[in-house]
């Protein structure tokens, strides 16, 4: 299974690219939530890589942070959800207000996501309404604590490490992302520490 690749973008296109590693193209589909971070043809970039095996194709499904990969890998575990639809939704809402939106059931917004309907909204709500608590504290990003750094720097640490970062890497991440964004909130030193550890 490819799990991650580094190369340079030979060809791009708004969800999908082709990464030139080492003279080989892999063909890679993309969130825009990825792709408006990348460079342009002819850049490096490294992306964390979802290896999907179908009867008939091996498709790959490319991120540019752990949480986009994370949040693509529960959508396609929803019944009915396949590739393309979670790919749909992550290009329709950013993670971080992905994550609030089921937690909170807000069908609206999440039928509001170009190719989402009802039936889809109803279920990923449902299956993935209780599987978020032990990802994000998103009540912090709620409750704008840019003025309590300490708190801040506590909430976006216990976020990294369960997403599976080690406690170092992610202490270093937070220091330099509280930085980088003195006056941030929670979302924005979360999105900023990801950025770090991304490097």
């Amino acid at each position: 299974m490819i799990a991650h690749l580094r190369g340079r973008i030979f060809e791009k296109h708004p969800n999908r690219l082709i990464l030139d590693v080492n003279g080989v193209g892999y063909d890679v589909f993309v969130p825009l939530s990825t792709f408006y971070g990348l460079g342009e043809p002819g850049s490096e970039t490294a992306l964390r890589i979802h290896t999907h095996v179908r009867e008939d194709a091996l498709v790959l499904y490319g991120f540019a942070t752990l949480l986009e990969q994370e949040l693509f890998e529960r959508l396609i575990g929803v019944s009915g959800i396949g590739p393309k639809v979670a790919l749909a939704v992550l290009s329709g809402i950013e993670p971080l207000e992905l994550i609030r939106a089921i937690e909170r059931g807000d069908l609206a917004r999440l039928t509001a996501i170009p190719g989402v309907g009802k039936k889809t909204s109803e279920r990923i709500v449902l299956e993935l309404k209780d599987r978020f608590p032990a990802i994000l504290p998103v009540r912090a990003a709620a409750s704008g604590d840019a003025g309590q750094p300490s708190a801040r720097r506590s909430d976006v640490l216990s976020a990294l490490i369960n997403l599976g970062y080690h406690r170092p890497l992610a202490e270093k991440a937070v220091d330099a992302a509280i930085t980088a964004t003195p006056d941030g909130d929670f979302e924005r030193t979360l999105k900023q520490a990801l950025r770090e550890l991304a490097r």
